[in-house]
């Protein structure tokens, strides 16, 4: 184990009545916010930890560093992180142990090899460096390594490891050279909020007041976090790692052995001393102090337990055959925090005021730097310069419980080193949140997902029996179901349920003024419907909605429901003292809509209203009475057919949901899922939120500036306006791609002349057009139509071509008829 780190004591210090920043917790990831706050400028900032820095599961990582995450803008704060080591180094006079010795990612199957091929696609537009080595070039560079097990093997030279303990003592004692301050045996005891926003911290060196708090509790994070009356879905888990005796073929190879991953053998592995140090994920997940963590708890180890990893150890050496014979110095067994998804949860906590969480990083000293940097620049700009979605806090909601936190990050901890595929669905935390429909849909086939908690249809396999998903990254058995269910909706009639959807309800006299002020797009007249993007101050892309007008007092907002808690957010912030009140109301409007040719004359059959095209025209709606319920009807459709959304409360909707499947049953009605309705939307060439359109983009370069309304002041209209001035350098373009058995899944490199000229942000197979499409963002040099280009699929190259027109209906008629 590397030694660990001690600064002076800071018994007698006075500790301030009162500053900006309170942080809470002295790991890697609360002194890497620390300095970053401080060397951009915020002095008045204060950490407090309970014990000694490090003291949780800083301390006890096994310091291993590299770029891959599953997020592209994970990969590039990961490769800050490591890039930042040297100068927090050099400013602290602290050693941080670093040692870049390049790593490895071993494929031993051909599935393990094509997820390396996609992350080295990934890696041609994102600037990182890495390339693909031979197994036996791998032996080279790691005598342990045995390469007759391997397909393939995926090189980094930024990975290496570090000491954990020098590491985070580096980032305090930087952050104190910038000015900051830290605390240690001073932890929070209690926090309370003033009317002003502000919260009052007891700790044992008295009370001091913050304007705002972070939560970096990490392995206390649950129990910092009560103190505010926040619940927080991590769990830590139980994590064995050895470190073996010295091992001679390790103290005489001349260099540092490299880091390295096995996916299949669920190791991975570094060089520890003259030792190797060799950690693995159990199958069966350990959830530590499911009722809390011990405030006493610190530099401390739980018991080990091989039992619970020889099998992981038995593959390992057969793998790194000279490890079996060497003798074990020591092996660790240490807590460290999991989320349900295994990415930080970071940012501001929505509904709460100045209060601020980054937990959940367990790979602190891969992330820390990167969450550091992040935390700083929201906190300072109000907004980041990447967008962080994946770590954003305001991914879960309410339904995000304690019990399925713990449920849910035992599933992410088992695999860690499990492939995941791009539609796979997984089994843990099911049925969190359902509407009235699931018995229903379940009984006719229906293969679900889980979004923002709530189970909804991906697509229908026809029968229960025959409901399952095959997980690959190629097309699997649901492409001809899909293509049943386009059928049905470009020549029939289909139906999707839509509670997944987001619906934010705002009233008041001041609405109107409100949402102008805020939103970039037109706002509509009662009984109307407009869509618009949302944007920030630095004109970035942070919402695409569909604004109702129910009276001149009274607005929904429909949009993305993975986005909603972050929406609410924002929105509530910036709420006026008086006029306008707020809420999300994304779980009082259930719902489904209906597209296609015949879905006037359906709608038609179980409404007293007239819908005909001249009475009830494209993007009207109104309140009325639909299979005999009431409902929020809105002419408007993402299918690109003509088509209608029926939100009802949920007590209402199976008797909707009847109604229609009575109605339609001699129109050739059919259900139909996300699957279907993504391959329907590609043939118009519309995007979706948290792929093609998020902050990493502005309205330019999405080309939703004809949404904008240029002749009223918005929020991110100036920068918009400098933006446009100057000059964009990529810009959101539609392709066919040259293939005939695998389409895009996002991410793949999009290539011009052996040189990466952008991305793949979403795409798949347009069963009506039959052909493979992506939405993709390259270089503005390359997005005329006709453009030809190349995409990389699994390591292969497959012929492109920019469209510039949508590839059905290209004027919308049957929309609009």
């Amino acid at each position: 184990m590397p030694e660990i780190v001690r600064e002076e004591s800071t018994v007698g210090k006075q500790l301030p009545s009162h500053a900006k920043v309170v942080i809470v917790g002295g790991g890697v990831v609360g002194c890497s916010i620390l300095f970053h706050l401080a060397k951009f400028g915020w002095k008045d900032v204060v950490l407090l930890e309970r014990d000694e820095l490090t003291s949780g599961s800083s301390w006890h990582a096994a310091g291993g560093i590299h770029t891959i995450s599953s997020d592209p803008n994970i990969s590039r704060l990961q490769s800050y992180t490591i890039n930042l080591y040297k100068e927090i180094e050099e400013l602290s006079g602290q050693s941080v142990g670093l040692h870049v010795t390049g790593g490895f990612y071993a494929a031993s199957t051909k599935e393990w090899y094509d997820y390396l091929k996609r992350e080295r696609s990934k890696a041609r537009y994102m600037g990182l460096h890495q390339e693909f080595i031979s197994p036996k070039e791998l032996a080279e560079r790691h005598p342990l390594i045995d390469p007759d097990h391997y397909h393939a093997v995926l090189w980094d030279e930024q990975d290496g490891h570090l000491d954990p303990s020098g590491a985070t003592y580096a980032f305090a004692k930087a952050a104190k050279v910038h000015g900051a301050k830290y605390f240690t045996h001073c932890g929070a005891t209690s926090m309370v909020q003033r009317p002003d926003g502000s919260w009052d911290i007891t700790t044992p060196k008295g009370v001091i007041n913050a304007e705002q708090v972070v939560n970096c509790g990490g392995l206390w994070a649950r129990e910092v976090g009560h103190m505010a009356g926040v619940q927080l879905p991590v769990q830590p888990m139980e994590h064995h790692y050895l470190i073996t005796e010295k091992m001679d073929a390790v103290a005489n190879f001349g260099k540092q052995l490299p880091h390295g991953i096995d996916f299949e053998a669920n190791v991975y592995c570094r060089q520890e001393g003259q030792g190797m140090l060799l950690g693995t994920y159990e199958a069966q997940a350990t959830p530590w102090k499911v009722e809390g963590t011990p405030w006493d708890f610190g530099h401390e180890l739980l018991p080990p337990d091989l039992d619970r990893v020889a099998d992981r150890l038995e593959t390992a050496f057969e793998r790194l055959p000279l490890m079996a014979e060497a003798g074990i110095k020591d092996v660790i067994n240490g807590p460290f925090t999991f989320g349900p998804d295994g990415n930080p949860m970071i940012g501001p906590v929505p509904g709460m005021k100045n209060y601020w969480v980054a937990v959940g990083v367990m790979a602190g000293f891969c992330q820390g730097g990167g969450v550091g940097l992040t935390m700083a620049e929201w906190m300072m700009d109000g907004e980041t310069s990447i967008d962080v979605w994946a770590m954003d806090v305001a991914r879960y909601g309410e339904y995000a419980t304690p019990d399925w936190g713990t449920i849910k990050s035992s599933e992410n901890y088992e695999r860690r080193f499990v492939m995941t595929f791009p539609n796979e669905t997984l089994p843990a935390g099911r049925m969190q949140k359902t509407t009235a429909l699931y018995d229903r849909l379940m009984a006719k086939g229906a293969v679900m997902e889980q979004g923002f908690g709530l189970e909804n249809a991906q697509w229908f396999a026809e029968t229960a029996d025959n409901a399952h998903e095959e997980p690959t990254f190629e097309r699997n058995r649901s492409h001809d179901y899909v293509a049943r269910e386009v059928k049905a909706v470009r020549e029939a009639v289909g139906g999707i349920e839509i509670a997944n959807f987001a619906k934010h309800e705002f009233k008041g006299e001041g609405t109107r003024a409100y949402l102008n002020d805020l939103l970039a797009g037109y706002v509509p007249k009662p009984g109307r419907l407009t869509l618009t993007p949302m944007l920030s101050e630095k004109g970035r892309l942070i919402g695409d909605l569909t604004v109702a007008c129910l009276a001149e007092d009274h607005f929904i907002l429909f949009g993305s429901g993975a986005v909603q808690e972050g929406h609410r957010r924002y929105f509530e912030s910036k709420l006026p003292e008086s006029g306008v009140s707020y809420e999300n109301v994304s779980d009082d409007w259930h719902g489904m809509a209906l597209s296609g040719p015949k879905s006037r004359e359906l709608l038609q059959r179980i409404t007293r209203d007239d819908v005909s095209a001249e009475a009830f025209k494209f993007r009207d709606l109104r309140q009325t009475y639909v299979g005999g319920v009431p409902v929020i009807l809105n002419r408007i459709s993402f299918s690109g057919e003509l088509g209608y959304e029926i939100y009802c409360k949920p007590q209402y909707l199976l008797q909707l949901a009847t109604s229609i499947e009575k109605a339609g049953a001699d129109l050739g009605y059919k259900w139909y899922g996300a699957r279907a309705l993504l391959s329907l939307r590609l043939e118009k060439g519309w995007g979706v939120w948290s792929t093609d359109y998020r902050p990493d983009f502005n309205v330019f370069e999405a080309g939703m500036d004809v949404f904008v309304n240029w002749k009223k002041d918005f929020v991110g209209k100036e920068a918009s306006l400098k933006i446009k001035e100057e000059g964009i350098s990529r810009k959101l373009v539609t392709l066919v791609i040259d293939s005939d058995t695998i389409d895009v899944t996002g991410d793949e490199a999009v290539m011009k002349d052996g040189e990466a000229i952008g991305y793949i942000s979403s795409g798949g197979f347009a069963h009506h057009t039959q052909k493979s499409v992506a939405m993709a963002y390259v270089d503005i040099a390359h997005v005329e139509p006709g453009t030809k280009m190349e995409v990389e699929l699994l390591g292969q190259f497959y012929d492109a071509e920019v469209q510039g027109a949508p590839l059905y209906d290209a004027n919308g008629a049957n929309m609009r008829a």
